[in-house]
């Protein structure tokens, strides 16, 4: 049986790279590291006030992804304030605001959270759910 305590503590690792890799694509532009999703991954957006939230699938999601660092390139992800939790050793909920800082300039702000799975010995992203904070 797979000890929790180790299998956080691999997941932090993994996670903390993931972060790296983010920061890494915000300078180069250079997305291909960030593709860690699951082939039905969707990613659930909720707007301020009462609309319902847009989904996006892991297509859309690639493609949002690319924009997204090319009208922020040299800018900074920040993940403020990250818990993680274990659901069992096979499933992982992160919760984080993430920021996205240029010239120390906040030019969004979003609280995320990302629901992991490790599949085949590799951590994937499921589904995220992601709300602008004001």
């Amino acid at each position: 049986m797979v000890d929790l305590v180790e299998q956080l503590h691999a997941f932090t690792n993994m996670h903390d790279e993931f972060q790296s890799d983010w920061n890494e694509a915000m300078k180069s532009g250079d997305t291909s590291a960030l593709d860690r999703m699951t082939e039905d991954y969707y990613v659930a957006f909720f707007n301020s006030g009462k609309e319902k939230p847009m989904f996006f699938n892991k297509a859309d999601s690639i493609s949002g992804m690319e924009q997204s660092v090319q009208h922020f390139l040299g800018a900074e992800k920040k993940f403020d304030n990250r818990v993680i939790r274990m659901r069992n050793s096979e499933n992982a909920v992160v919760f984080y605001e993430l920021l996205v800082v240029k010239e120390e300039n906040v030019l969004a702000r979003l609280f995320t959270i990302e629901n992991w799975m490790l599949i085949e010995g590799k951590w994937m992203i499921v589904r995220e759910t992601e709300e602008p904070i004001s």
